[in-house]
């Protein structure tokens, strides 16, 4: 499933039940819920994180954001917080995608990749033959303490492109993503989704005028 013109809309970083009613109202796709990470914003404890997913209405997609690299870790994680889809923000080390499948019933498994550089090209080819979607990310894993997302910096969009036209599943793009830029991204990547935390943002909260002007610039598209 190759990405649409007018892309679905992540809003991730999702904070109180507050938040995510605001963005729902509002019209995002899916929200982000970030567990604890080693860096970055936007993280709220297993316990409000279910909290808000008892609150997101079907269609809409709730994201675990889990740094876990152990399958059995991941399972544990997501079965406490009941979310219907998994943001793995990094590499699998332990166990496989399969595992977590045949775990968790209807599960939604998204991988990020973190763009560094064309190497990142082939790991999303890899990765893609066994989860429902990539999401192309900012990053750097490498680093002493991991970025994991949430870094508020543009990658090279160009190689997210080349990535969306090799791959025969859905990408989310995100990554320093606001409303002056989104038009571009979507124009020369053209993503099932965009994904934005800091860009619809003012100190650390969501911000309601940021988010309408947002989507009113996503309906020119």
């Amino acid at each position: 499933m190759k990405g649409t013109l007018k892309p679905r809309i992540k809003i991730c970083c999702i904070g109180s039940v507050k938040e995510a009613k605001m963005a729902i109202e509002l019209g995002a796709s899916a929200l982000g819920l970030v567990s604890n990470m080693p860096s970055g914003p936007g993280v709220i404890s297993d316990d409000k994180i279910a909290e808000i997913v008892r609150i997101i209405p079907p269609p809409i997609a709730s994201f675990l954001l889990t740094s876990e690299t152990d399958a059995e870790k991941i399972i544990l994680h997501q079965k406490r917080v009941g979310t219907n889809t998994i943001q793995l923000v990094d590499k699998l080390q332990t166990g496989t995608y399969e595992d977590i499948r045949t775990s968790v019933n209807n599960i939604k498994l998204v991988q990020v990749i973190h763009v560094l550089d064309e190497s990142s090209i082939d790991e999303a080819i890899a990765v893609s033959q066994h989860v429902d979607a990539v999401l192309l990310d900012s990053g750097d894993p490498n680093l002493k303490v991991k970025e994991l997302g949430g870094t508020g910096r543009i990658h090279n969009w160009e190689i997210s492109k080349i990535i969306h036209q090799k791959l025969d599943i859905p990408i989310f793009l995100a990554g320093g993503i606001h409303p002056d830029n989104i038009i571009k991204a979507i124009r020369l990547v053209q993503p099932f989704g965009i994904d934005l935390c800091n860009g619809v943002r003012t100190n650390g909260k969501l911000d309601e005028s940021k988010l309408r002007n947002l989507f009113k610039i996503i309906e020119t598209v």
